[in-house]
């Protein structure tokens, strides 16, 4: 009977993981946003159906998500770099201010408590689908900064808030690049580049404050889940190139509002986790 059990739960649990690599491909690819906007609360609720410790169940989503975003950024990259689709300019500018605020991000995130994260993401998810639902984007300004100092501070909060999310770049650097006057499929392209400049840092980083953890799920360096990650990885990248080439074909309004539906259903239910 124990056993029957187990083997369920691992069955869930394997399927769950399949399809959650499906969905943060597609989406990555589709609208730039990162898969790990969809990855961090399917694998939050993976975790929590097998009952691991709650105080450890964000930092471990948020730490695998980030894992698989480095394969799934070099994909999704290479599709858009083939389409003209990525600022390299821009990669110069934001680059180093990315990856810093995505290593204070990667090596702090354990000082922030579970609920604190919920928060966190819950807030940026909701956010994010109030943008999916408006027909013309938020514009700050008809160029682009050439302030060194402006752009530096805005990615490092971008690199900040997008690691300790555990999303890519295209969550908050989509929105923030179209507000700058930058074509939408540009937007996605070179956020689809940036998004390596906040992956590999925060995954080091968290990888390396979750060390001494207990209880953490099986096969896990600190806040990274191994087996996520190899389950996941192959299917986000191979999914991802398959999403950049819907983006250019099917109807992004009905997309992007079924897409606000889910996210305004995961702020909704990880507020209710922290409420009840």
């Amino acid at each position: 009977m124990i056993n029957d059990i187990l083997y369920q739960e691992l069955l869930v649990y394997f399927i769950g993981l399949l399809i959650t690599g499906v969905i943060g491909g597609l989406i990555a690819g589709l609208f730039g946003v990162g898969g790990g906007i969809v990855i961090v609360p399917i694998l939050f609720w993976i975790f929590t159906s097998l009952n691991f410790p709650n105080e450890i169940l964000m930092h471990m989503a948020i730490g695998s998500s980030l894992a698989t975003i480095i394969p799934t950024s070099i994909s999704s990259a290479r599709a858009h770099y083939h389409r003209g689709s990525i600022e390299i300019a821009i990669i110069k500018k934001w680059a180093p201010g990315i990856f810093l605020g995505a290593i204070i991000g990667g090596l702090s995130g354990k000082y922030f408590s579970v609920n604190e994260l919920k928060y966190l993401f819950a807030s940026i998810a909701f956010l994010v689908a109030l943008n999916m639902f408006f027909k013309e984007p938020l514009r700050l300004g008809n160029n682009f900064p050439k302030s060194r100092l402006l752009n530096i501070i805005m990615s490092s909060l971008i690199g900040l808030v997008s690691s300790l999310m555990g999303v890519g770049a295209g969550t908050l650097g989509v929105p923030a690049l179209v507000a700058l006057s930058v074509p939408i499929h540009k937007a996605i392209g070179t956020a689809a580049a940036l998004g390596l400049f906040i992956a590999v840092p925060a995954t080091l980083g968290l990888a390396f404050s979750g060390f001494n953890i207990p209880n953490r799920p099986p096969m896990s360096i600190g806040y990274v889940n191994l087996i996520a990650f190899f389950i996941m990885f192959p299917l986000t990248v191979f999914f991802a190139p398959v999403g950049v080439k819907l983006a250019h074909r099917i109807n992004q309004r009905a997309l992007k509002s079924i897409f606000g539906v889910f996210l305004i259903i995961t702020y909704i239910k990880m507020l209710s986790s922290i409420i009840f």
